[in-house]
């Protein structure tokens, strides 16, 4: 493993920890909302959750959306090599072979996998 990867390993497994609700294996619906600047009826929309379920963070429907969420930040932030830069892609940056949609928005619509496969082409294209 070279010390890019390591550095980028333990980047992505940092902002992960931060995202866990105290004293318990879950990802907290309000760390993860001021994480991505949004407040948690926003959150609720990115999730595509009805807003009350946010106060159970041990949902598991969301529990998997928000592990989804993490998990195209992760990748995107392989991609950017910074958390921040990879949050405001995932958020703002429209991807034209998806109408324009953002990460955000595809995710939303449980297209997580459309998503990552579009992050892997611009990895591979970066990379040659």
């Amino acid at each position: 493993m070279t010390q890019a990867q390591i550095a980028h390993t333990a980047m992505v497994s940092g902002f992960v920890d931060s995202l866990q609700e105290p004293r318990t294996p879950y990802i907290s619906p309000k760390r993860l909302s001021k994480a991505l600047g949004v407040n948690v009826a926003n959150l609720a929309q990115l999730t595509g959750v009805h807003r009350n379920t946010l106060r159970n963070p041990s949902s598991k429907r969301l529990q998997g959306r928000m592990r989804e969420m993490v998990k195209v930040i992760s990748a995107a932030t392989e991609l950017t090599g910074d958390i921040d830069k990879a949050i405001y892609w995932y958020r703002n940056e429209p991807i034209a072979d998806y109408g324009h949609r953002t990460a955000a928005e595809l995710v939303a619509d449980g297209q997580v996998e459309a998503v990552l496969a579009f992050i892997r082409d611009l990895e591979n294209g970066a990379r040659g």
